[in-house]
């Protein structure tokens, strides 16, 4: 799943040399929104440090570099560079191989000796019995809630198409935004403009996220 793709189709002004926005269908749109919810570590380890904007990529390379001697015995520094994401399994763009995003999709409890306080975390202590709350009981999940057949998964309907601006901005598409767009980018020769269906990987979609300017090269 990690050669995933979703299609873009960008109009491009050949006179003026520029992407003016890229028409997408709900998956791109829901690989851009999901991109809130993914923890900052996730972000930073798939965007690449070095492409980082301001002190994240320093401060994932503190962490990573810090000896094991001055963390707490109880931490680990892969809950850091590592994080876990329930996300992963709703958007196309990152289904990605699981060695490198983990993706918590099993929910584990613990109870102490004495039975009388509960965690998910296997260092924690019962405040009760002073142990070690470590001994593993079976959850029972509810009932799934059913859903409708048109339920298309991910966060935006699929019904729409969307343009995305390069400042990343999102909307769905219309005639009446099309016409101002081409009002405010002053484009008078409606023969320049050409259409053209690229295909983005996940990596290419990051890089797409800094702006649908990464993808110029198309242009030429």
């Amino acid at each position: 799943m990690a050669n995933s793709k979703v299609s873009l189709k960008l109009l491009i002004d050949r006179s003026g040399h520029k992407v003016l926005f890229a028409e997408a269908g709900k998956e791109f749109v829901d690989f851009l929104f999901y991109l809130l919810a993914l923890p900052v570590g996730t972000v930073i380890r798939l965007l690449n440090k070095k492409c980082m904007v301001g002190c994240l990529g320093n401060l994932y390379d503190s962490v990573e570099n810090l000896s094991q001697i001055y963390i707490q015995p109880n931490k680990d520094k892969d809950s850091l560079l590592k994080p876990e994401s329930t996300w992963l399994t709703q958007v196309p763009l990152l289904l990605t191989n699981e060695s490198q995003i983990p993706i918590s999709s099993e929910k584990k409890y613990y109870i102490c000796g004495c039975r009388t306080y509960i965690s998910n975390d296997t260092t924690t202590t019962c405040p009760n019995c002073r142990q070690y709350i470590n001994y593993e009981v079976n959850y029972f999940a509810p009932p799934a809630v059913n859903t409708s057949s048109s339920d298309e998964g991910g966060f935006v309907k699929g019904v729409v198409t969307y343009m995305v601006m390069d400042d990343l901005e999102v909307k769905p598409m219309s005639t009446i935004s099309c016409i101002t767009l081409m009002n405010k980018f002053n484009v008078s020769d409606m023969g320049a403009l050409e259409e053209k269906v690229v295909d983005m990987t996940m990596a290419e979609g990051f890089g797409a996220a800094k702006g649908i300017t990464a993808v110029q090269g198309c242009v030429n």
